[in-house]
Formats: C-alpha cells, sequence, structure tokens
C-alpha cells in the first residue's frame, strides 16, 4: 500500500494533474470512468512498474525476518542413575528460585549406603592387618637378633676350639671341629631365614598392605560418589519449572526428567532469526536492525547484527541407515542470524522466548562517503537504497501500532 501511494504520487498524481488543470479535462465529462484507462494509461503502467520495482528494493536490501524469537537455554533436571524418588527437596511451585548447589530431589539410596559400609569395613580390616603386621615385624626382628646372638656364640666357640686343634692337635678332635663347622653354618641359615622373614615382613608394610588399603579406599569413595549421585543437586543458580515430582515415582536419565531447570545467565540478550535465502548475500554482521514485539506492544527496539550463520541447517547429513535424499530436504530453510540490542538495556523488558518481528536495513553511508570511483549512476542508486528503507521502517511502526488493536479488538479473543 506504501509503495503503491509513493508510486502513484510521482506518477498518476502529475498525469492527472496535467489532464485537469492544463488540458482543462473535467471529471465526468472528458475524464469518466471508461476514459481514465486511456487517459492515464502511462501514468498507471509507470506507477505499476515503479511499484513492484520498489517493493522488490525494499525487500531485498532491507530484509524481514517473521520467524525471530528471543532465545534462552533450559537444563533438564536428571539423575545420573535410574531410581525411585525419596525425598523432595523444591516446593511444588510454578517457578521456584534456586542457587547452585542447593539439593533438589533424593532417590532411594539403600543399596548405595550398603556398599558404603562395606568398603568402610574393608578399609579398617586393612588397617588391622597393617597392625598386626608390624606386631610380625617386631617378632621378626627380634628373631634376627636371636639368630645373630646364636650364631655369634657358635662362631666363637668354633674359633676357640680351633686355636686350640692348632696348638695341640690331641686337645681336641676334628669331629669336635666338623660339628661345631655344622652348627655355625645351621645358625647362620638360621640367620638369614630369619632376615627374609623380616624384609618378607617389612615389604608386606611397606608395599603390599599400603596398595591394598589405597585400593579399598578407593573402593570407598567410589561408593560415596554413588551414594552422592542419588541426591541431584542444581549445578547452576536459576528457575525451576515444571517440577512435579513426587516421592515413590520413578526417575529415568533417559524418559523421565524430573523437570527443567533455567540457569539465570542462559537468558541472553539476544534474538535469533531467520531471514529468507534470497537474502544471504543481503545480511551482514554489523546491519542496523529493528524489532517489534507482541509481549511489548507500542514498541520498537532498535537491534544490531552480531553475527549471522554460514550453514543453512536444511543441508545437514548425519548418520542414519538410509543414504541421503535430497528430495528430504525440499522445504526452504533461513539464514539464521544473531542479533543483540544497539543500546544497553534494549530487551530487558522482553520476556524470554517471546516471537518477534525483524526489520534488517543496508547502510551505503560509508560507501557513499569514503569510495571515490563510484559513478552517477551508483551514487544515486545507492541513495535510493538507503532512502526506500524509511519506507519499512514505516510500515513496522505501523505494524506494531495496529497490532494490539486487531488482536484484542477486531479478532474478537
Amino acid at each position: 500500500m506504501f509503495e503503491t501511494l509513493f508510486s502513484a504520487m510521482i506518477t498518476i498524481l502529475p498525469d492527472y494533474l496535467f489532464r485537469r488543470y492544463v488540458q482543462g479535462k473535467r471529471i465526468g465529462h472528458e475524464i469518466t470512468l471508461y476514459s481514465v484507462w486511456y487517459e492515464l494509461r502511462f501514468g498507471i503502467v509507470t506507477c505499476l512498474m515503479l511499484t513492484i520495482t520498489l517493493i522488490t528494493l525494499i525487500f531485498y536490501y532491507h530484509p524481514t525476518a517473521t520467524s525471530a524469537v528471543s532465545t534462552f537455554r533450559t537444563i533438564p533436571i536428571l539423575p545420573e542413575a535410574s531410581g525411585r524418588v525419596e525425598e523432595i527437596f523444591v516446593p511444588n511451585e510454578l517457578e521456584t528460585e534456586i542457587k547452585a548447589g542447593a539439593p533438589i530431589f533424593k532417590l532411594d539410596s539403600s543399596r548405595q549406603e550398603a556398599d558404603v559400609v562395606t568398603a568402610k569395613q574393608q578399609v579398617e580390616e586393612i588397617k588391622g592387618e597393617i597392625a598386626l603386621a608390624e606386631g610380625e615385624l617386631a617378632v621378626a626382628s627380634a628373631q634376627v637378633d636371636q639368630a645373630e646372638a646364636s650364631l655369634k656364640q657358635a662362631q666363637d666357640e668354633l674359633d676357640t676350639r680351633q686355636e686350640l686343634f692348632e696348638r695341640n692337635a690331641n686337645v681336641v678332635s676334628e669331629r669336635d671341629l666338623e660339628k661345631l663347622q655344622n652348627t655355625v653354618d645351621s645358625r647362620t641359615g638360621a640367620l638369614e631365614a630369619a632376615k627374609a622373614n623380616k624384609d618378607l615382613v617389612e615389604t608386606k608394610i611397606n608395599v603390599a598392605l599400603p596398595t591394598k588399603l589405597s585400593s579399598a579406599e578407593a573402593k570407598l569413595e567410589e561408593a560415596e560418589v554413588e551414594l552422592g549421585k542419588m541426591t541431584v543437586y542444581a549445578g547452576v543458580d536459576g528457575m525451576v519449572t515444571q517440577f512435579v515430582l513426587r516421592p515413590g515415582e520413578i526417575v529415568n536419565p533417559l524418559m523421565r526428567p524430573a523437570g527443567i531447570l533455567i540457569p539465570h545467565d542462559s537468558v541472553q540478550e539476544r534474538i535469533v532469526a531467520g531471514f529468507g535465502q534470497v537474502e544471504a548475500q543481503v545480511i551482514k554482521r554489523g546491519m542496523i536492525a529493528e524489532a517489534f514485539c507482541p509481549a511489548v506492544p507500542f514498541t520498537i527496539i532498535p537491534l544490531v547484527v552480531a553475527d549471522v550463520q554460514s550453514e543453512i541447517a536444511a543441508g545437514q547429513v548425519s548418520t542414519g541407515s538410509q543414504l541421503v535424499d535430497a528430495t528430504k530436504a525440499s522445504e526452504t530453510s533461513t539464514v539464521t542470524a544473531i542479533l543483540e540490542p544497539l543500546y544497553e538495556g534494549g530487551l530487558d523488558k522482553l520476556p524470554p522466548g517471546a516471537s518477534c518481528e525483524v526489520n534488517a536495513y543496508t547502510s551505503n553511508h560509508d560507501r557513499l562517503l569514503e569510495d571515490k570511483d563510484l559513478t552517477t549512476a551508483q551514487y544515486v542508486f545507492l541513495h535510493v537504497i538507503d532512502t526506500v528503507g524509511l519506507v519499512h521502517a514505516i510500515i513496522l511502526r505501523s505494524q506494531a501500532i495496529q497490532y494490539p488493536i486487531r488482536t484484542l479488538v477486531l479478532s474478537g479473543h
């Protein structure tokens, strides 16, 4: 409508004024319903052509996204294992504030508690074995001392008899010397056995039992971790919603979530908009945009294009049991752009998840000022593109004004 009125003002209206006041033709006489087409045919055709051209320029260089939404992230409240709910820590309300680390609900943990008790008992048993081994080490040390003393006594007696034998062979017989030597050898072996037993006990105390104790303590920690998993805690500050869990219900991490947690930091000040693929070459980072959201009536929100997704979602390929068929992706997807408020706090009043309509505007201001190689035709064309964006801005504002009236009054809701 705006485009047609604008085109008529510079085509049909001047043609009519010329024929009415210059040529002197009168409405109802020379200018009749039947002669309008013939008399104003050049103006009408030019108006139609100019309207189509204007609409094309406006919607191509100043694209519109009717599918735009203020996005936010949610976290499903799920345990790490299946189980039956034993206790609820969050009240049954539509929305409940919760802090990071606060418990949400607890599952039945009878088996896990028994595993913790068993693991603690194993740790105590190994500590008892260590204490017992320390006693065995004391006994082994005493046995080594005893064996050393016995060996020294036998060796001294052998040395004395050997000296006497060397002085006078008739005093000590060779048979006695052989017996003493055998006694020394036997007690030497006993000493070595006592030392080996002591080394074995020391190895048991310093290596085997500590390793066994570490393994038992690791099992205890594992059992305590499994016991801790039975209580589900909030990982971040946020809002718990759709929480309808009750004691006795079964919760499954794959099929049965307990509710939804909306983190406070997930409500990002951004709008995700989908523009048509025909405008893929026009949407650029840094473009100025405006949004009208029904959740904030009679308000135009200034935005800026923060990022443009280079991929189009319809073309993604995932691993499956069937080959990719291009006809399955026949639905035309959009070019995704992320828009942020141009001014700080621009989206504070917009509820998360609100739908919007977004206009983006092409600006050639910098190019017109800096590019000295532009021809006259290019200079005029770029000026026209920037100027016709005003029409799109007027259309968006008219929609913002009409929407509450059309929705609340004319629709009958």
